[in-house]
This record gives structure tokens, C-alpha cells and sequence, in this order.
């Protein structure tokens, strides 16, 4: 097993005096998909944006690339960890271009301009989105699902290591769902990127999701392999409601009850 990009180690997340985590150990490897499922309002948000170094922890540690995150430089950290957050509104008015753009900017140098091959970079994440002749439109225009996508397309831009994904399909209608999880399957099959996705549906996560992060609430966890956490009685537990797997030519697929 390669070395960790991230891991965690004995991290304890709390928010509103609500426990997300405790003692949390886990460790994310290049060419993993993790998903991360559990009741809304566990933390499963807090917990991403904690990992990602957007807010702080209890206790415990996080580190990056064997280091401790909290100390790594705020520029290298966005070179190796890329953010996509549940809400992808637009603080300002810019065209799709721009904002595309953005995810360079861990890149450039201070007072630096975008080149002609950041803008080439743009123009191919944009295009594998399914966004490509949306360049000069502003972002205010578009719709909630192609704002999705357009988050995306600026984390393509980007190219962190570490994929850390709120709600990535979000909006989105089930073409784009699939053609978005397919994407960065590709990207973890072929350039060795590590997802962990907060996900709502459990037949998404059967399907695209390698290992799993439970978070059942006052701290409980459980993860490890998809294979051995999907079963009906950890779902029922995770969702407090009972659930019922039916295997199929595709796979296993899970229904409430």
C-alpha cells in the first residue's frame, strides 16, 4: 500500500455540541473513492470541510502527504486538495470562464495572469463537463445543475490529488449524475486521484465507491470496504429505517422499506 495522502488520527469533530466523530483513524490512498453516508445533520459536511482544513477539529490530527496539515502552506495544501462545496452560488458575477479559472489560481503566483495553457486547461474541463460554448456566459444565467457542473470543471482545473466532494451530484438530473461519477472514476482509474464524496444515495455509493465512511451519529463511526459495510442491517442502522438488498445482473441494490 502506498503512503497515505491524507489521514486521520484520532481526529474528534464536534459542531453545535453535537459529536461528529471520535477518535476517528482512516487513511485516504491514491485510486481510492470513498463515500462518506449518514443521517442529515450528523456532520458529514463538517467533517469534510475539517479534513480539507476549512475548520478545526477537537482533537487529534490530520495529516497531508505524512505532514501535519495545519502546519502545510496554505498555497501547497490547494495544490493537493481540491474542495467542491454543497452550495456552488457565485459570490460575484463572472462568466463561466472565469470561474473556471479560479481553480488555477493555487498555482500562479501572486498578481500573476492566467497563460494561454490555463486557459487551454479550462477550456478542456469545461468540455468534459458538458459545458464547452458556455465560456462567455455568465454564471448568473445558469442553472443549478449547471452550476454543479461548473464546480466540478473548476476542480478539474485545479487537479488536486484529493478530491474532497460535498454532494457532487447535487442538482443534477441522472444523465449528469452518471456522467459526472463516471468522470472521476476515470480520474482515480487513470491518474491515481483520491475521492471522498458525501453522498445521499446508497446505490450510487454501491456503485462508485470503493470504501465507505459511516458516520451514525454522538461520534460512531464505522469504515473500511464497500463490500463489507453495505449490508442491510448497517443501513438500517445508519438511516433508522429498515432496508431490503436485492441482488441484481448489475449488482446489489438497496430499498427502504
Amino acid at each position: 500500500m502506498s503512503s497515505a495522502i491524507l489521514e486521520t488520527k484520532a481526529l474528534s469533530v464536534s459542531i453545535g455540541g453535537k459529536q461528529v466523530c471520535r477518535e476517528l483513524n482512516f487513511a485516504l490512498h491514491a485510486g481510492e473513492r470513498w463515500g462518506m453516508l449518514g443521517l442529515n445533520g450528523v456532520g458529514k459536511t463538517s467533517l469534510l470541510h475539517t479534513l480539507g482544513g476549512a475548520r478545526q477539529s477537537d482533537a487529534g490530527e490530520i495529516l497531508l502527504d505524512g505532514a501535519s496539515l495545519a502546519a502545510t502552506p496554505r498555497r501547497h495544501a490547494a495544490q493537493r486538495i481540491g474542495m467542491m462545496y454543497q452550495d456552488s452560488d457565485e459570490a460575484f458575477p463572472s462568466s463561466v470562464m472565469e470561474a473556471a479559472l479560479i481553480g488555477r489560481h493555487p498555482h500562479l503566483h501572486a498578481w500573476e495572469w492566467e497563460s494561454a495553457q490555463d486557459e487551454a486547461i479550462a477550456r478542456a474541463a469545461l468540455h468534459a463537463v458538458g459545458l464547452s460554448g458556455f465560456e462567455a456566459r455568465s454564471t448568473a444565467t445558469l442553472s443549478g445543475g449547471e452550476r454543479r457542473r461548473l464546480a466540478l470543471a473548476a476542480l478539474l482545473v485545479q487537479d488536486p490529488q484529493l478530491f474532497l466532494l460535498d454532494e457532487p451530484v447535487n442538482h443534477l438530473d441522472v444523465h449528469h449524475q452518471i456522467a459526472a461519477l463516471e468522470l472521476l472514476t476515470r480520474l482515480t482509474c487513470e491518474q491515481g486521484k483520491t475521492l471522498l464524496m458525501v453522498l445521499h444515495d446508497v446505490n450510487l455509493a454501491t456503485r462508485y465507491c470503493d470504501c465507505l465512511l459511516l458516520l451514525f451519529g454522538d461520534g460512531e463511526t464505522l469504515q473500511g470496504p464497500a463490500r463489507e459495510l453495505l449490508t442491510e442491517a448497517n443501513l438500517q442502522r445508519l438511516y433508522r429505517h429498515p432496508m431490503r438488498r436485492v441482488q441484481t445482473d448489475s449488482g446489489d441494490f438497496f430499498y427502504p422499506m
